[in-house]
């Protein structure tokens, strides 16, 4: 039996997040840096990544998050960052204003439900965000602390938080490709 690169995500699909996510994404890509983004199908904010798992662990997984319990709620999309910072970036993402503390509760209970099945210990505390592209070099990095600036305070929208999905991840030459594997609703 194989592996699966895998992880426990919220989706960001509202088309007209998405949307507004997708017009900062093309105004990145017009700064001329080595950018992948990602696809706005692909768009999500990761509660735990799970790595290179067996298959055999999937069931496990799945009766793991099938028992959490946890309410529906809103988040709102606000900001733009990069990590480690805007001085040195590797990723690009958006962050959480409002629902913030909820996410950060609901990633808390995925973690204590699935830990024990991930390839490896997660030892960075959980900051709510969505990956919106990941820098291959520093080329031109320098102009992306204008457009961080400029919408360090923007509204993109407010998403539901209706479920937690089981994602697989597979990596290819043009990026990975992200399938569900497991929807849990939210109550």
């Amino acid at each position: 039996m194989g592996t699966i690169r895998a992880f426990v995500a919220v989706d960001i699909s509202d088309p007209g997040v998405v949307e507004r996510i997708a017009g900062v994404q093309a105004e990145i890509l017009r700064l001329g840096l080595d950018v992948k983004l990602v696809e706005r199908e692909s768009l999500h904010i990761t509660l735990r990544f799970l790595g290179e798992i067996p298959q055999s662990r999937i069931n496990n997984i799945v009766r793991a998050l099938s028992s959490v319990k946890f309410g529906r709620f809103r988040i709102t999309l606000a900001g733009i960052g990069a990590f480690p910072d805007a001085s040195r970036p590797r990723v690009v993402w958006i962050g959480v204003s409002q629902g913030a503390g909820e996410l950060i509760r609901l990633a808390g209970v995925v973690r204590e439900a699935v830990d024990k099945y991930a390839e490896h210990q997660e030892g960075r505390e959980f900051v709510p965000h969505a990956t919106i592209g990941r820098l291959k070099s520093g080329r031109n990095a320098d102009r992306l602390r204008e457009v961080i600036a400029r919408y360090r305070d923007a509204e993109f929208g407010t998403v539901l938080v209706d479920s937690i999905k089981l994602k697989r991840s597979v990596l290819t030459p043009r990026g990975p490709v992200y399938s569900d594997i497991f929807v849990h609703p939210l109550a």
